[in-house]
């Protein structure tokens, strides 16, 4: 279902996303960013990017979602999807520390790049290969 970009299935969390992007706070790069995650209950969660004039303080829309995920009772292995949206031409993935929070809940997350005119679909662990993993330490 989620295999092929162009599912139906994957309207809920594109309608999500571009939602949440459209509430953005990007006064500074201007690049707005939202994301959707699809839990394993069925729930499809939003986030956007938010930022912060001390940059490192800034959140991803990625993480963003998750946090929200998790507050709603997401727990590890608990993620069957997720889309991440732009309005730029060429698609963008999640950035590595996004990468490495969604790894934490599935990694084997379809991910689902899309702008308005392109869709793109990547696997987690081939956007982070060779992950560190709460695996390491035991």
């Amino acid at each position: 279902m989620y295999d092929d970009p162009h599912s139906p299935a994957w309207t809920p969390l594109l309608e999500a996303a571009w939602k949440a992007r459209d509430c953005a706070h990007a006064p500074y790069s201007r690049f707005q960013v939202g994301a959707a995650l699809l839990t394993a209950g069925g729930e499809v969660i939003g986030g956007c990017n938010v930022e912060n004039a001390a940059y490192p303080v800034s959140l991803c829309a990625e993480r963003g979602a998750l946090s929200a995920a998790v507050a709603a009772g997401l727990r590890p292995g608990g993620l069957v999807a997720a889309v991440v949206v732009t309005d730029v031409a060429e698609l963008t993935p999640p950035c590595g520390a996004c990468r490495q929070a969604l790894i934490e809940f599935a990694g084997h997350l379809p991910v689902l790049l899309a702008n308005r005119h392109t869709r793109q679909l990547h696997r987690l662990e081939d956007l982070l290969p060779h992950s560190f993993t709460g695996g390491h330490l035991r």
